[in-house]
C-alpha cells in the first residue's frame, strides 16, 4: 500500500499494524501524488525481498507476482488526483454516504476517470440524508460505464463483492 496524505503517517501505521506493507508519502502543501512520488515509494516497499540479488528467488511477495495488488491512496481531495496518471490499472472513487450524493456532479472529473465507485459507510444510511439511486444516476451521468459497489467495512456488507472486483482480471 502506498498511502498519501499531506501530513502524518497515521494511516500507514494502521495498515502496517495489520501485517500489510505500507509506505507513507506526505505531500506537504501538494494536493496529489505524482508518478515520481509513487515510484520512490514503491521502491521502498518491503515486498521486493531479495529478488534483485537472487533472480531465481520465488518469494510469493515479489512485486512482479501476477497475484500481487498495489493500492495507492492519493491525497484526498476530489479534484487534483483525477488528473494524474500514476500507472494504475484502475481508478476507484470511494464515496462515503456522509459526503452527499451530489459529489459525482460537483467533482465530475474524478467520477469520469474512475472505473468503479464504491459507496461506502452504508451502515450509516439510516442516519444520513443520502439517496443511493440518485448518487448512482449522477455518477452514470458523467461516466455511463462506471461500476458501482455498496459497502461498509464496519458491517462487512459488500466486502466480498469488493474483493471479487479487485481480483478480477484487468479490463
Amino acid at each position: 500500500m502506498i498511502e498519501g496524505d499531506q501530513q502524518t503517517s497515521h494511516d500507514a501505521d494502521r495498515i502496517r499494524a495489520t501485517g500489510a506493507p505500507a509506505i507513507q508519502v506526505n505531500t506537504g502543501k501538494g494536493c496529489h501524488l505524482d508518478a515520481p512520488m509513487v515510484a520512490e515509494a514503491f521502491a521502498r516497499l518491503p515486498i521486493h525481498g531479495h529478488a534483485h540479488e537472487h533472480p531465481h528467488d520465488h518469494d510469493h511477495r515479489h512485486a512482479h507476482d501476477p497475484g500481487a495488488l498495489l493500492f495507492i491512496e492519493n491525497v484526498g481531495n476530489l479534484v487534483c488526483p483525477a488528473m494524474w496518471d500514476l500507472g494504475e490499472a484502475a481508478k476507484v472513487a470511494i464515496l462515503s454516504v456522509t459526503e452527499g450524493e451530489d459529489k459525482p456532479l460537483k467533482y465530475p472529473d474524478l467520477f469520469a476517470a474512475a472505473r468503479l465507485m464504491v459507496i461506502h459507510k452504508t451502515d450509516l444510511l439510516p442516519h444520513v440524508d443520502f439517496d443511493v439511486a440518485r448518487c448512482i444516476a449522477y455518477a452514470q451521468r458523467v461516466n455511463p460505464g462506471i461500476e458501482v459497489l455498496l459497502a461498509s467495512s464496519r458491517s462487512g456488507v459488500g466486502m466480498d463483492a469488493w474483493l471479487d472486483w479487485l481480483l478480477q482480471p484487468a479490463a
